[in-house]
């Protein structure tokens, strides 16, 4: 008989015990729990390394409610810290780091905004809490076939926010596009939170130059401010330079 292997992720301890407690009682399903972000990516971890990989991961949607951390700044290397890390944020860092895990977000209420994040970042599905257990196993199964599972009432709310978010994207490419390669680094500059100064310094500008070249930016992207103009950057898929000293890229982007 093939073996499920299940992580539940879920900081409400009796919740996460008792999902955890009925999907073990099925026979081809293993189960493990974990309290936390950081607790979760060191399961997986761990089962990478004994060659027992788990197969689907189960995680809170309110997880670490309080922190919208990214997980790669508070995981370090060996995956030690035991900081907070929101429910999103580990299924796109898990995402990244073992893409054969297949991830189901568990929600106490449907939020097609959320749900949509949730599917850009990742997850293969979004799931009620409440929802019976043989529904849960049958989407735990659907997703190892590659399946997407969302509840009916959410289809046509996601649906409008991931073709909403793709308008919005297309837009803001366009509009980055624009720049010259120069006003590009200082975007990226002013991404990664450098001010003016910074920015000449890094870049061996003067002061005055960057300024004309942030207000050139400004002006070809349509916006009024640095914080306008980093919201943009970050559709578009823009990121912050790396303050090391080299650009950071992402999937062939720049993250």
């Amino acid at each position: 008989m093939v073996r499920i292997r299940v992580l539940v992720v879920d900081d409400h301890r009796i919740f996460a015990e008792s999902l955890a407690a009925a999907l073990a009682a099925e026979p081809d399903v293993d189960v493990a729990a974990a309290g936390s972000g950081p607790a979760a990516l060191r399961c997986l971890e761990r089962g990478a390394a004994e060659g027992r990989r788990f197969d689907v991961m189960l995680v809170d949607a309110d997880l670490g409610a309080s922190a919208a951390v990214p997980v790669a700044r508070v995981v370090p290397e060996g995956g030690g810290a035991d900081g907070l890390i929101d429910g999103i944020s580990l299924v796109a860092g898990v995402r990244a780091g073992q893409p054969a895990v297949r991830t189901v977000v568990l929600a106490e209420k449907d939020d097609p905004r959320r749900a949509a994040l949730a599917l850009q970042a990742g997850a293969c599905g979004w799931v009620a809490k409440d929802c019976s257990l043989q529904r849960l196993l049958a989407v735990i199964r659907g997703v190892l076939r590659d399946e997407t599972h969302l509840p009916p009432a959410l289809l046509t709310g996601v649906l409008r926010e991931l073709t909403a978010a793709r308008k919005h994207r297309t837009e803001s490419e366009r509009l980055v596009e624009s720049l010259t390669p120069r006003e590009r680094e200082v975007l990226r500059c002013m991404v990664a939170g450098l001010g003016r100064k910074a920015v000449a310094e890094r870049l061996f500008l003067s002061p005055h130059t960057v300024r004309t070249h942030m207000q050139n930016v400004l002006g070809k992207l349509g916006v009024h401010s640095t914080l306008a103009a980093v919201a943009l950057a970050r559709r578009a898929g823009v990121g912050p330079v790396d303050l090391a000293g080299d650009v950071v890229e992402r999937g062939g982007q720049l993250a």
